[in-house]
């Protein structure tokens, strides 16, 4: 269960870092020629080496930092048009699987030993 776990986070949250740069860089940017709103995906970088890692901690406070993604999808899915609007759903569907087997996974671990 906790591979499978493991495996659901890191690709989710791998596939959410792609998905930020394509969506504001080729796919349907605010401007055309992209935005600074792909910047959004560097904040993701910073829980990656964590989640892949397995540590626990990471996986945490994670799952409320992704929580940002999951409501800019939300908004993004209501108010844009178009292949925006379906991204942002991928975006919501992509933090949610990550959400899920974020908390599931640093309910299942091991404490460490105090």
């Amino acid at each position: 269960m906790l591979p499978a776990l493991r495996i659901g986070a890191g690709s989710s949250i791998v596939a959410l870092i792609f998905l930020c740069l394509a969506w504001e860089a080729i796919l349907a940017p605010l401007r055309p020629g992209g935005s600074l709103l792909i910047l959004k995906a560097l904040p993701l970088l910073l829980p990656l080496f964590g989640i892949l890692k397995g540590r626990r901690y990471t996986y945490q406070w994670a799952s409320m930092f992704i929580l940002l993604y999951f409501t800019e999808g939300v908004v993004r899915a209501w108010s844009d048009h178009g292949t925006s609007a379906k991204l942002a759903m991928v975006e919501v569907v992509l933090s949610l699987i990550f959400f899920t087997c974020a908390i599931f996974y640093a309910k299942l671990i091991q404490q460490p030993s105090q």
